[in-house]
């Protein structure tokens, strides 16, 4: 009796264990599969592009969903074309009381890197962009503004001149803000932060070529990001691998205010005069919005001072493209690096 008894338990255990085997083989054949699912809008004027790694595309789609929402609510809210928008009634109204915290971050974060470019960064540098597309728009004289134009403009910009008193900002009469150098940055930053509230763990961000990298791609790599010759647009000078970190360019070889003209976009706020220091300056940061402002601050300071600034900012890195073609790099961007020309 007791051998029957033993030998009945060791079936039962035989038993559970055969079953458990077979509903652990039966998991794993219906292990959903780790995929990429991405989506594509215009929107901030340039094309944006959210990637993200899930199992699950009912829940990725509305992951990317809920961050594109985030990048619409930004540039609604900070696009000065937009009559309706936050930054436009500022701008008409000389102030704007109870702005939104995201705003009130933008603006606060310009007026410090105003101070740390030393003013080579500042969003009231809006009337003067202004004056110089006036002069080469239709009608227009086709000739680059006079001294005297450019220091009557030049008295308009300065951001050290925006007071913010909690949420309520003020600016002197007459001037105007742009946040196109730093907007797009913090858009990535929000979308980022809205896909890792959902769960997602490994994708980007992209906004026209300025992108916020988290995690890696299914097969276990990290990202990569090619950066393009600007002289041949079909070519690369380096590709780099990035996770966890932003990356920004700001160029002269994309948009001028007119072709003929070929003036730069990028004005220096300290002359009034376009920017010809470098034909293009990409930085790594942490965040969107510091490789933002600090792409286009560098292209600004031009080589020299660009690289002495970004050799000064723990974790963050630089590569440029001077007038002359050579390209010069900040002493730890080869770090990222995994083909370079």
């Amino acid at each position: 009796m007791m051998y029957k008894t033993v030998a009945i338990v060791l079936i039962t255990i035989l038993s559970v264990s055969f079953m458990i085997n077979c509903i652990h083989k039966e998991t794993n054949i219906q292990e959903p599969t780790q995929q990429i699912y991405n989506d594509a809008r215009s929107i901030m004027n340039t094309i944006v592009t959210i990637k993200v790694v899930d199992d699950n595309s009912t829940h990725a789609r509305k992951a990317i969903d809920n961050a594109f929402e985030k990048v619409y609510y930004i540039d609604s809210s900070m696009n000065y074309l937009d009559n309706s928008s936050e930054l436009a009634r500022l701008n008409t109204n000389s102030h704007i009381l109870n702005a939104s915290s995201d705003l009130t971050y933008v603006i606060n974060k310009s007026i410090y890197y105003h101070h740390v470019t030393h003013g080579a960064f500042d969003i009231t540098v809006l009337p003067l962009l202004d004056l110089w597309k006036s002069k080469f728009a239709p009608g227009g004289t086709q000739q680059p503004p006079t001294e005297d134009e450019l220091n009557a403009t030049l008295k308009l910009v300065n951001a050290s001149n925006i007071t913010i008193e909690g949420n309520n900002i003020f600016l002197l009469e007459g001037m105007q803000i742009t946040l196109g150098g730093i907007a797009k940055g913090y858009a990535l930053d929000i979308a980022m932060d809205s896909l890792i509230k959902d769960g997602i763990t490994s994708g980007f961000v992209d906004a026209g070529g300025n992108g916020y990298y988290i995690g890696h791609k299914p097969d276990g790599t990290s990202w990569r990001v090619g950066l393009k010759d600007p002289n041949m647009s079909q070519q690369v000078i380096t590709v780099i691998e990035i996770t966890d970190m932003a990356v920004a360019t700001s160029g002269n070889y994309e948009r001028y205010f007119s072709e003929e003209a070929k003036v730069s976009h990028i004005a220096d706020p300290r002359t009034g005069y376009p920017s010809q220091n470098l034909i293009s300056a990409t930085v790594i940061a942490p965040l969107g919005i510091d490789s933002d402002a600090l792409s286009t601050s560098v292209f600004v300071l031009g080589e020299q001072e660009g690289l002495e600034m970004i050799e000064g900012l723990d974790g963050v890195e630089c590569i440029l493209i001077t007038n002359d073609k050579r390209i010069v790099r900040s002493s730890g961007f080869e770090k990222y690096e995994v083909f370079s020309s």
